[in-house]
């Protein structure tokens, strides 16, 4: 009982952030991007976990909009990214999140420890060089917080060679209904060239944003796929 408590603090903090992120990108202030986690709404360890989760996109209104982070949103996030480095058999996924939110901090000036690795210490992509379209898709989605514009690592480097594929997978996800991973997709796809047009990227998210944007999650992708041709990072 104690860990499904846990799990639905967890859960709705999560979701509580990331509707605090999409109302920041959509007014342009960073008071309410900080207010999860500076008011008391979360226990300080949730919150940190929270930030894990939601990733470098905790600070994505900083990187579009040039909006300074809230200072005791910094603290905890910086917090998340020096207290808990990846483990030696985290996923790929788990090590590249870690990498973006130290990224994150660097771009703010904000150096986020010795266990966050060195600035061009960046991970490798072997396991997706390889993988099919469905999986490629899945996984850009998981990272799409590294989807920026004017910023380069070898995730990116990868994106920008499959195109088409990103753009079936995008297909795919909004056919089995899973708006997450079409939103996180159709972030992706407005920074990649020779996205074929005849996907009706455009239509495409407005109908996702119309079936699942009630997703604070799926919000804020859609959010930053909007803002994304126009922002200039820090």
């Amino acid at each position: 009982m104690e860990q499904s408590s846990t799990s639905a603090l967890l859960q709705g903090a999560v979701l509580d952030l990331a509707s605090d992120v999409v109302s920041a990108l959509r007014s342009g202030e960073h008071v309410r991007a900080g207010s999860t986690l500076t008011t008391g709404g979360a226990g300080e360890g949730v919150a940190r976990a929270a930030v894990r989760v939601l990733g470098a996109d905790t600070l994505l209104p900083a990187a579009l909009l040039r909006v300074p982070p809230d200072p005791g949103q910094l603290a905890v996030f910086k917090d998340a990214v020096t207290a808990h480095p990846p483990r030696p058999d985290a996923a790929p996924t788990v090590v590249w999140s870690h990498w973006a939110m130290a990224r994150a901090l660097r771009r703010l000036d904000q150096p986020p420890g010795p266990t966050a690795g060195e600035p061009g210490a960046e991970p490798g992509t072997g396991w997706l060089d390889e993988a099919g379209w469905q999986v490629l898709t899945h996984q850009l989605a998981v990272l799409a917080p590294l989807a920026l514009p004017g910023e380069e690592c070898a995730v990116t480097r990868v994106a920008r060679r499959r195109p088409v594929d990103v753009a079936r997978g995008f297909v795919r996800a909004v056919r089995r209904r899973d708006w997450q991973q079409a939103a996180g997709a159709g972030r992706w796809l407005t920074l990649l060239d020779g996205v074929p047009e005849s996907l009706g990227l455009e239509a495409g998210l407005d109908f996702v944003r119309l079936m699942g944007g009630s997703d604070p999650r799926v919000a804020l992708q859609l959010e930053a796929a909007r803002l994304m041709p126009a922002g200039v990072l820090l």
